[in-house]
């Protein structure tokens, strides 16, 4: 009994920081996403500098959130979570779109 209470309790401990990690991981995989689209070719300048401005403009958008109170809301975590769907999106059509850097 006392080791499936300390599971529990472990459990929910670590459960809220789960999903921050899983925001930065993705910052992280989208950043590396528009580097590859650069060293490829993939993207022009005036693309990759708007990607990057979308993504800074989110990051600081999560930052502020987190400031705000204690940690993310789950109405702030799914907003955020759409935002880089979104983002994730504008990458791939960037990378596709048949534009190349000379």
């Amino acid at each position: 009994m006392k080791k499936w209470l300390m599971g529990a309790v472990a459990l929910i401990l670590l459960t809220p920081a789960l999903p921050a990690q899983n925001i930065a991981h993705r910052f992280e995989r989208q950043n590396k996403r528009i580097n590859q689209g650069i060293r490829a070719g993939d993207l022009t300048r005036r693309e990759a500098r708007g990607l990057r401005t979308a993504e800074k403009r989110l990051h600081r958008e999560t930052a502020r959130d987190r400031r705000d109170g204690s940690g993310l809301t789950v109405r702030e975590r799914s907003k955020i979570d759409r935002q880089q769907d979104r983002l994730s999106r504008q990458i791939y059509r960037q990378r596709h779109d048949g534009q190349r850097r000379p």
